[in-house]
């Protein structure tokens, strides 16, 4: 997810970031622009949600990765934190997940190397401290990754899929008691990079991404507790019903965010950049096509949900970084004004 990789969709990239929304009236949702993000306009940052307040660092500005984090709540606006410490390399690509009101932000890319530290981040003392690096029992075999997804279930952190030189699928378990890393079941669809992760009701969701140079379609989601992945429908028209005619959600480097125990999924590129948006019922195991992400379409941006509300936020178009923010508000009329 970092800047260093070939672009040779560029200019398709450039005609889809300046294109009009091809949403129709129809399709339900509004975006509402926010604000900007203080600090550096940036893609490939880590964004995650403790309580009442929105954090997002690190990432890739276009020349230099970056080690620095920002808070931002509505009505207080934005105020930088502490920086991820000197003894932690600066990165992209990273992942995080929030136990009890604790922030984890671990692996990624420092521009030469791929990452397998962990660090976690107290809003009670706004320090970070080292925890245990993800490694697995054989500390010859290295399981530094970037590009992977992270969640929280009941207690216990993971990172899972992404890659490492080749895509990955392997999942591996944080126990922030032990402060230790425990394997788990593998993910059950293809190995991937770049995909997207949300929880809805104690389950995990993994979606998208790539290997091989081919997007992925299939879909699962993992129970804890039994320490399984389950299919659901997959996400292109591959059945002989109705149901996935219109499935335009097939993507890599896109952004998810959880509204009323619906999963949203947004921007990315598939050849070029995307706009489209999906809300995906977890009942029904259905997507609805939204109203299309009102801003510049985009790659590598970031996602968090605060207030009940989804936020998407910087990002690139083909190698500009960005740094504005966007709230949807799902069930409002589409408002081309604000």
């Amino acid at each position: 997810m970092h800047i260093a990789r070939n672009y040779g969709w560029i200019l398709v990239g450039l005609l889809a970031a300046c294109s009009k929304s091809d949403s129709t009236d129809d399709e339900t949702g509004n975006w509402v622009e926010v604000s900007e993000m203080s600090g550096k306009p940036r893609s490939e940052a880590v964004a995650f949600t403790i309580g009442d307040t929105a954090y997002i660092g690190t990432g890739y500005d276009g020349e230099k990765y970056l080690r620095d984090f920002w808070k931002y709540t509505p009505s207080r606006g934005w105020s930088q934190i502490n920086d991820l410490p000197e003894q932690a390399p600066v990165r992209s690509s990273a992942t995080a997940f929030v136990i009890n009101n604790v922030a984890y932000v671990g692996t990624g890319f420092d521009g030469l190397n791929r990452l397998n530290d962990l660090w976690a981040y107290s809003p009670a003392t706004g320090n970070w401290a080292p925890k245990a690096p993800l490694a697995g029992p054989n500390p010859a075999i290295s399981l530094a990754r970037r590009d992977a997804v992270g969640f929280a279930l009941k207690g216990m952190g993971y990172i899972a899929t992404g890659n490492d030189g080749g895509a990955l699928k392997d999942v591996w378990q944080y126990d922030p008691v032990k402060d230790e890393w425990n394997e788990r079941q593998s993910f059950g669809g293809s190995k991937r990079t770049e995909a997207v992760a949300f929880v809805i009701a104690d389950k995990a969701y993994i979606v998208t991404g790539t290997n091989n140079a081919e997007y992925k379609t299939d879909f699962y989601v993992y129970d804890a507790d039994e320490d399984n992945w389950t299919p659901k429908r997959q996400i292109a028209n591959l059945s002989d019903e109705d149901y996935d005619n219109d499935y335009d959600i097939v993507r890599s480097n896109a952004v998810a965010f959880v509204m009323n125990n619906k999963g949203y999924v947004a921007t990315g590129s598939k050849g070029g950049l995307s706009a489209h948006t999906w809300e995906y019922d977890p009942v029904a195991d259905l997507w609805t096509k939204r109203r299309d992400f009102e801003g510049v379409a985009r790659t590598g941006a970031c996602a968090f949900t605060l207030g009940g509300k989804g936020y998407v936020l910087a990002g690139r178009t083909s190698s500009l970084p960005l740094d504005d923010i966007y709230r949807f508000e799902p069930d409002q009329e589409y408002n081309e004004n604000d």
